[in-house]
């Protein structure tokens, strides 16, 4: 079986753009001998100017695209490498079932010393003779289905290393958009918290000059304070997906080699799927559902090879002896009419019938029935699954939609509202309850609109895998 690492082009993949960075805060400390203020300032740009391209360089290169993660988890993921491995074992195992079908040829050296005298003889003998023997079956029930079964084997070998690739390049994608949603969030988060801290900056400021008491001071602070454990906790969720993006990649966590960074970012564009048009071709797509087909197949040629022992078999057999010196006495002779003459070769056939069955070829035909049937119903439920599970995805898409317009018409006037707020805050024609609320519909309204980006394509990936178009093999099988 030959893979492809090529990613379907249904995968969003172009949604994700390169991330612009903020360049770091350069704090400049001057020295007792300082030079004049031109070339001082002149150097202080120019060494900025360096500082942030060598930072921005630095950070490019440990970012890492969808595309990257999914080829390094493609060539590394242990999952991955275990199912392929698993294929050589069934390449190996189809040629056990095909020997069935061959010529079985076994050879034996027999040689010694033979004591014991008789008239006209000497006493002792070295003796050494080669005995072949060879069983070819002529009928036997079991040898089609053997082939098919081992042609079935492989075939189920090969889509279990499609779903293996599949899942975890699934998990993989899933991590991806998982980081760049917690990253922004913690950007929202840091943002909202350095405006709120600004309003406790005025609020001290206020009370400094005898224009406001103490409790708006208090109320502005447990404000601020009140996102601090926020902020944390999507940075530790931030750092949880990267730490799943080095598991999926096989990165060697005992490095002082940094957690992959993801590059781009979350966007969102309004979509539409059908679920008609993308039911027949995903029964036909679907990895696991091939793989459940295979089972069922593999299972009813169990059948046929255990109820092989109901019929006759034949089998042809020839055996002989090649003996380089005569006089050489049979095993229990008595006689030289007992005695080996020279070589000789005898040829048969045997037939063999299980006529009276104690229920041991009946008990197994059995049981080997009753998983062929169960497999067949889980093939029923999971193809009857399809159509339910693509019609809920596509009511999630809708709904992501649908809040997405919601949050992004109530936005920008969220925002202005905060921004009239807070200059009405110093002036005292607002209170500090007006902005807390401001303030808190306008991070709700951007951290929903960053959650159903997130949504949305999660909801994606959902539907590439549900209808079969998450990825493909140069040479697929069904």
């Amino acid at each position: 079986m030959k893979e492809c690492a090529q990613v379907d082009r249904a995968v969003p993949c172009s949604m994700l753009a390169r991330r612009g960075r903020r360049p770091p805060y350069f704090s400049i400390v001057r020295g007792a001998a300082d030079p004049p203020q031109s070339a001082r300032n002149a150097t202080t740009v120019t060494r900025l100017i360096l500082g942030m391209t060598i930072l921005w360089f630095a950070r490019a290169s440990d970012a890492i695209t969808l595309d990257g993660v999914l080829n390094t988890a493609l060539e590394k993921n242990p999952a991955i490498q275990q199912a392929k491995l698993n294929l050589e074992q069934a390449s190996g195992h189809r040629l056990v079932l095909r020997s069935t079908m061959w010529p079985d040829l076994r050879a034996g050296v027999p040689a010694g010393v033979q004591g014991g005298k008789r008239s006209g003889e000497s006493s002792t003998r070295v003796f050494g003779f080669v005995r072949g023997f060879l069983t070819q079956p002529l009928i036997d029930a079991a040898i089609l289905p053997s082939l098919r079964r081992g042609d079935v084997e492989v075939l189920i070998a090969q889509q279990q290393l499609n779903l293996a690739v599949e899942q975890q390049l699934h998990e993989a994608r899933l991590a991806f958009y998982s980081a760049l949603y917690n990253r922004a969030l913690v950007s929202v988060r840091e943002q909202q918290r350095e405006h709120l801290d600004q309003n406790v900056a005025s609020q001290d400021a206020r009370i400094r000059a005898g224009l406001a008491d103490r409790t708006a001071f208090t109320s502005a602070t447990m404000q601020a304070r009140e996102l601090d454990p926020m902020v944390e906790g999507a940075r530790r969720a931030y750092n949880g997906a990267q730490l799943e993006l080095a598991q999926i990649m096989a990165a060697d966590l005992k490095s002082e080699k940094p957690l992959p960074d993801p590059e781009g970012e979350l966007k969102f564009a309004p979509v539409d799927v059908d679920v008609e048009s993308e039911k027949a071709a995903a029964l036909e797509r679907r990895t696991d559902i091939k793989l459940a087909r295979l089972l069922v197949r593999a299972a009813n040629e169990d059948e046929r090879i255990i109820a092989a022992g109901y019929y006759p078999a034949v089998n042809a057999s020839v055996t002989g002896d090649y003996i380089p010196v005569t006089g050489i006495h049979r095993e229990g002779s008595t006689s030289k009419v007992d005695d080996f003459v020279g070589s000789e070769i005898r040829e048969g056939a045997a037939l063999s019938w299980n006529v009276i069955d104690n229920g041991k070829v009946g008990g197994a035909v059995l049981r080997q029935r009753k998983a062929r049937e169960i497999n067949e119903v889980e093939l029923a439920k999971l193809e009857t699954s399809v159509g339910r599970e693509l019609a809920r995805i596509r009511n999630d898409l809708l709904g992501i939609d649908a809040k997405h317009k919601s949050l992004a018409t109530g936005s920008e006037s969220a925002r202005q509202s905060a921004a009239a707020i807070q200059q009405n805050l110093g002036s005292g024609l607002s209170s500090q309850l007006d902005y807390r609320v401001a303030e808190g519909s306008a991070l709700k309204t951007q951290t929903g609109l960053l959650e159903a980006s997130y949504l949305q394509n999660v909801a994606l990936a959902e539907w590439d895998r549900a209808t079969g178009r998450y990825f493909q093999f140069s040479e697929d099988v069904r």
